[in-house]
């Protein structure tokens, strides 16, 4: 099996995230605006869970310098996420730019190897 495929599945597997899992976190404990519209709409749903797998398995891939910058992007992306509030269209872009961002790292893993 190809290593650029075997990998992000090891970490998938390994990582404790459940793909089925309705959203990265518990829904039943939602409590803004952002968060419920995320429960309740599947797509933003789905792209929560990607997104976050994605943000996990670069995190454990990357150097400890870059995994500092990417985990203080996604800070700064959540706070522009919930400033969407309830709006679906903001919302499915603000995942829909993270997400590339996203690639854009596993990317480079992909070409320069873990670490």
């Amino acid at each position: 099996m190809n290593m650029k495929i075997l990998i992000p599945i090891i970490l998938i597997l390994s990582s404790g995230i459940s793909i089925s899992h309705a959203a990265s976190f518990n829904c039943d404990q939602a409590q803004t605006k952002t968060e419920h519209r995320i429960c309740d709409q599947r797509s933003l749903n789905d792209a929560d869970v990607k997104m976050a797998t994605t943000y996990n398995i670069i995190r454990k891939l990357v150097p400890m310098g870059t995994r500092g910058v990417i985990q203080d992007q996604q800070v700064k992306w959540l706070q522009l996420r919930n400033q969407c509030q309830d709006n679906v269209r903001c919302l499915s872009d603000a995942y829909q730019m993270r997400q590339q961002k996203l690639e854009t790292y596993m990317n480079r893993v992909y070409q320069q190897g873990p670490f």
